[in-house]
């Protein structure tokens, strides 16, 4: 497993049990499209449409063909799994 899907694996445990905010700085030291999408579903989950869609944008994901937030960690840990360092 590399370092960033191990660290991105940890974000997205910090988000479920609700630590928005120590997700959110980890998740801000991290570069790819994963952690871009992550991001992008950190803000959604705080309700800040606008930044979470620019995330999206840098994801390369189409920010108006999201599902719902619990929907998005399910895709996004799909995606994560397929990380060929996972």
């Amino acid at each position: 497993m590399s370092h960033s899907t191990a660290e991105l694996r940890d974000i997205l445990e910090l988000l479920r049990a609700g630590q928005w905010n120590t997700a959110h700085d980890r998740v801000q030291h991290i570069e790819g499209l994963l952690a871009a999408w992550l991001h992008g579903i950190l803000h959604l989950q705080e309700g800040d449409l606008e930044d979470a869609e620019n995330w999206y944008e840098r994801a390369a994901k189409r920010f108006r063909q999201r599902g719902t937030l619990e929907q998005e960690l399910a895709r996004f840990e799909v995606a994560l799994n397929q990380e060929p360092d996972a």
